[in-house]
């Protein structure tokens, strides 16, 4: 069964290099790392500083299993306590570094298509604080000049489901959705509107029709106009 590694591994490696005298490959392989790894934070070439993390005081480890690995460099050090894995189940959803840039943009996108959504219901779909949804409501935003409204889910910062699912529910809410689950919005304009696209879809399969008419007409005095060249070099000839 492989051994569980720290819960910060890269810190407590930083740790041991800096305050035991274990061997590289001993550290390596007790934070589940490769001894390059450890090697370059010991000659401080690692890309990424660490602050270290006492894995003593953690009790992941002992005083006494350092000093064994000390006084043996093919011990392998051996976990007094495996870090607990902690579920997020609280708080806004991660969004990755690269992405958060795109927030405003999609919360600015948010609040023009759809003002219904709750600032709450925003900053759970898009991981991200009220005074932000305010400042930018307000255009009082740091940012404000640069930001352009985008839909959440071209960004990545969602999915459509989600959107669709909190849009929904917003909408009902706010009594925009009846109980047949038509959009209330459209009121008594609902049939005029059915009538428009009615007549629109009828529109473009006539002008479907013409075109298809037109193009059979041509395609035919074109061959007739071949024919007629063939017959005439025919009787030169």
């Amino acid at each position: 069964m492989t051994q569980p590694t720290p819960l910060m591994p890269h810190a407590t490696a930083s740790w041991l290099v800096d305050n035991t005298a274990l061997s590289f490959e001993q550290i390596a392989e007790f934070c589940g790392l490769h001894i390059l790894e450890v090697n370059a934070m010991a000659d401080d070439l690692a890309s990424s500083k660490y602050t270290g993390r006492d894995p003593v005081r953690s009790g992941e480890l002992t005083l006494a299993e350092i000093e064994k690995g000390q006084a043996d460099t093919n011990y392998s050090l051996v976990m007094q306590k495996a870090p607990v894995n902690v579920n997020r189940t609280k708080g806004p959803r991660y969004t990755p570094v690269s992405k958060r840039q795109d927030k405003p943009d999609g919360i600015a996108w948010i609040l023009r298509s759809h003002p219904e959504i709750s600032d709450a219901q925003i900053g759970k779909l898009i991981g991200t604080t009220r005074n932000t949804i305010s400042a930018i409501r307000d255009r009082s935003h740091w940012n404000i000049a640069n930001i352009q409204p985008k839909d959440p889910v071209t960004l990545g910062l969602c999915s459509q489901r989600e959107l669709d699912a909190i849009v929904a529910k917003a909408a009902k809410k706010a009594g925009l959705i009846d109980k047949e689950g038509d959009d209330a919005r459209l009121g008594d304009d609902r049939a005029s509107l059915i009538e428009e696209l009615r007549a629109e879809r009828d529109a473009a399969t006539k002008v479907a029709a013409e075109v298809a008419q037109e193009a059979e007409a041509a395609a035919w005095l074109e061959a007739k106009r071949a024919a007629e060249a063939a017959e005439a070099a025919g009787e030169a000839q």
